[in-house]
């Protein structure tokens, strides 16, 4: 699954971007699925919706809030969304691999370009998928990186995942989660799941991650303590 989004203020740049772009997606599993007007309308909703969107194609030269400045403010929430610039000026280059950007089109967009791009783009999400972890709720479907999780917790049939912006449900079985995620989580409670990698402190009877507090019970104490303290000195779990 490859996702899209388009920023661009001219009506017809979105256009034509977008029927390049039909041309060289797989389709069912490839789709452009937003655009925005505004780099601030692009920001807004991508602040409140993590993993929904894979790449953006992002225009420089916009009123308001331009290209750079959308990816500068995008970057400050999210450093794994793919950025691709679309300019009209080789001018601008250089400053969009400082943000971080993947590479950059000139208008109007080359076929040739976009295949290149696209293609290396699938790369890179193949490279990344094993650093991912993938869930779908009524909400959508939702790619959040590993280490940018802090733990799952589990109610009933329900399973919540919990990151540093927000929590997000979907319905699962803790155990199944455990293990999608191999031996990468640690279970501290029959109900919670937790990222070593984000372990602040190891208590007698809890764990804290990015300030949160999650209980840890006598019956995985023992174990879950000896894998976090090996993963926080930096030795594998």
């Amino acid at each position: 699954m490859l996702r899209i989004a388009i920023c661009d203020d001219e009506t017809e740049s979105r256009e034509a971007l977008l029927l390049q772009l039909e041309k060289v997606l797989i389709e069912d599993t490839e789709e452009v699925v937003y655009d925005f007007s505004t780099g601030t309308g692009a920001v807004s909703w991508l602040q409140k919706h993590p993993g929904e969107i894979d790449l953006l194609f992002l225009d420089m030269e916009m009123p308001g809030l331009n290209g750079m400045e959308t990816a500068k403010q995008i970057r400050e929430f999210d450093e794994h969304l793919i950025i691709v610039f679309v300019t009209g000026y080789a001018d601008y280059v250089f400053e969009g691999y400082r943000a971080g950007a993947l590479d950059y089109l000139l208008k109007p967009v080359s076929a040739a370009k976009l295949i290149e791009l696209i293609h290396r783009v699938r790369e890179k999400m193949t490279s990344d998928k094993d650093n991912c972890f993938f869930l779908k709720n009524m909400d959508g479907t939702w790619r959040f990186h590993t280490k940018d999780i802090l733990y799952f917790y589990s109610d009933k049939r329900k399973v919540t995942l919990v990151t540093g912006s927000g929590e997000y449900p979907f319905y699962a079985r803790l155990d199944d989660v455990e293990k999608r995620l191999s031996m990468r989580f640690v279970r501290v409670h029959q109900r919670f799941l937790v990222n070593p990698d984000n372990v602040e402190h190891l208590g007698s009877d809890c764990v804290t991650l990015n300030g949160k507090k999650v209980p840890c019970s006598r019956k995985y104490r023992e174990e879950a303590a000896a894998k976090i303290a090996r993963h926080m000195i930096g030795y594998s779990l």
